[in-house]
Parts: C-alpha cells; sequence; structure tokens
C-alpha cells in the first residue's frame, strides 16, 4: 500500500507546471475574449487629431449637444481649424526645438515623438 500511496502523490514540479500552465492558457483565452467582444477599440480609442480621432469626435459633440444640421457644419468649420491651427503650432514648435538640439538630441527627441505616438 505504501507504494500505492506513494504514486498518487503529486510531484511538486509537475503540479507546479500543471499550474502555470492553466495559469497561462486562462490568460490567452481571457485575451482572445477581449480582442473578439471589441474591447481593445474602446481602450485603445485613435488619437485626437487622426483623421478617425476627429471624426469620432465631431459625432460625439454633434449627438451631445443635439446640433442642428447648421449649427453641425458651423462646428465642423471651426473644428478644422482649430485641427490645422494645432497642427501648425505643432510643426512650428518642433522647427523650433530641432534648431536648438544637436544631431544627437534630435535623433533621439524624433524617437521619443515616435514613441508617445503610438
Amino acid at each position: 500500500m505504501d507504494k500505492a500511496a506513494a504514486r498518487s502523490t503529486w510531484n511538486p514540479r509537475v503540479a507546479g507546471a500543471t499550474v502555470l500552465a492553466l495559469v497561462f492558457l486562462c490568460g490567452v483565452v481571457a485575451g482572445a475574449l477581449v480582442m473578439n467582444l471589441g474591447l481593445h477599440e474602446r481602450l485603445h480609442r485613435p488619437t485626437f487629431d487622426s483623421p478617425a480621432g476627429r471624426t469620432l469626435y465631431f459625432e460625439r459633440l454633434r449627438k451631445e449637444l443635439d446640433l442642428t444640421p447648421a449649427q453641425a457644419d458651423q462646428m465642423q468649420s471651426i473644428l478644422n481649424d482649430f485641427w490645422q491651427y494645432y497642427r501648425t503650432v505643432l510643426s512650428d514648435s518642433k522647427a523650433r526645438i530641432d534648431q536648438v538640439l544637436n544631431p544627437e538630441q534630435r535623433r533621439k527627441f524624433d524617437r521619443i515623438l515616435q514613441e508617445a505616438q503610438r
């Protein structure tokens, strides 16, 4: 009976590996469900100044403010002016910053900007 009892006990390494594999598989299943349910898109909305982001922002304003068609046209025009101004300010600021930095610093700064856009 001692041999039977010894065989029925769990090897700690096997038990640990099994638990680790089960936790990993649960994470995979949970991640797949989240991606399929569209939660990823809700968590990672397009940036404010991207075309998709501008459309989402405008549609939210139109809907929540209950804009009339005339108001929506005027609001769209104003927001287009704002986004153009925003782009101009960013571009001008980048040009001014580039004048201050040396070539190595510019490369690092560009990398930082690219990381911030992700």
